[in-house]
């Protein structure tokens, strides 16, 4: 099979990066290795600032496939490196010959029960932002039962160096905003609080959105990490925090407490660094050659990134990367010969 680019990795970078190279009269190879399209995309329920479905962009996304060679359930096994272009091999018995390979592998959410102080995994009122976010999308869940009193923790695997992650995850701050709306038209009726280290509001819209969730919903954002969950005698959460503006501690008694975790790398990353021999970072998302000027490119002839593959990314910029890398490629090609 001899296509022109093969895209690792078929979330929405992947898809739209695949959709841009086909219009550019290229015949790219998606390959994902899930049974389905969308990554993460595909689990969500609402994106924030806008509170905009996520099925609908990925119904956007996904429309018109046509011209694009779609593997689902299928892995990269191996590639070499021939003169002038790459050897790419599938678990689906399968190989391509192609002079460009686009990564766009995205992320994984940080397992929550390494963080055992919290309560995860121990205690069966405790869930993470991805549990939540399936709830809201119609998954039955015991756990989320007409709460009065939810929490939601912050910054759960970033910003820790502990955890071993240093970076910030740069979405969970607003998606936290986003889901403490959502829960509360659930349950008008509860307290929901809020615990954070700072609240990184980047994005237009972000800050009105935190201060509509404040305004409008009666969110109660405490600046204090949590230190520690427990259950009392009635199955209970007790949740114990330092209030870093009052300069106290709190202890709080809460029916559902929701942890955010945050992004690090697939450990796949780890198997395609090898292979292609291109090093990912310490935080095990790849390097780009220019994170400044170029963020797509790589230190290595025909490889290319895209999206969650170099960091923590919000949907808009995943997108407008895999943009950039389809056109990337394009020039890339038309150089040297596609």
């Amino acid at each position: 099979m001899t296509k022109n680019v093969v895209v690792i990795g078929g979330g929405a970078s992947g898809i739209e990066a695949s959709r841009r190279l086909r219009d550019l009269g290229y015949s790219p190879v998606l390959v994902e290795k899930e049974d389905h399209l969308g990554g993460h995309l595909a689990s969500w329920n609402r994106l924030f600032p806008q509170m905009i479905p996520a099925k609908d962009i990925l119904k956007s996304l996904t429309s018109d496939m046509k011209g694009i060679e779609v593997f689902l359930n299928t892995e990269v096994i191996s590639i070499n490196r021939l003169k002038d272009s790459y050897v790419v091999k599938f678990s689906n018995g399968l190989s391509a010959q192609v002079k460009a390979i686009l990564i766009t592998t995205g992320f994984t959410l940080f397992p929550a029960q390494k963080k055992q102080e919290y309560g995860y995994g121990i205690y069966d009122r405790v869930i993470t932002n991805a549990d939540l976010e399936a709830w809201f999308n119609g998954n039955k869940d015991k756990r989320v039962t007409d709460p009065q009193v939810i929490g939601f923790v912050h910054c759960v695997g970033s910003r820790d160096e502990k955890a071993g992650n240093r970076q910030c995850s740069k979405v969970c701050c607003a998606t936290a905003v986003k889901q403490a709306i959502e829960i509360k038209e659930k349950f008008p009726d509860a307290v929901v609080y809020c615990f954070y280290m700072d609240l990184r509001m980047f994005g237009r819209g972000y800050e009105d959105m935190y201060l509509k969730a404040q305004k409008d919903y009666g969110i109660r954002f405490l600046r204090g990490r949590v230190s520690e969950v427990s259950e009392d005698i009635n199955g209970r959460l007790v949740v114990k925090a330092d209030d870093t503006l009052l300069g106290k501690p709190v202890k709080i008694s809460m029916d559902l407490l929701v942890l955010m975790s945050g992004m690090i790398a697939p450990e796949s990353n780890m198997e395609l660094s090898k292979m292609l021999k291109v090093l990912p970072g310490e935080d095990g998302f790849f390097s780009p050659a220019n994170a400044i000027s170029n963020p797509t490119l790589s230190n290595r002839d025909g490889v290319f990134f895209a999206g969650a593959a170099t960091g923590p990314k919000t949907m808009p910029e995943t997108l407008s990367e895999g943009r950039a890398a389809a056109l990337e490629i394009d020039s890339y090609l038309k150089r040297v010969g596609d």
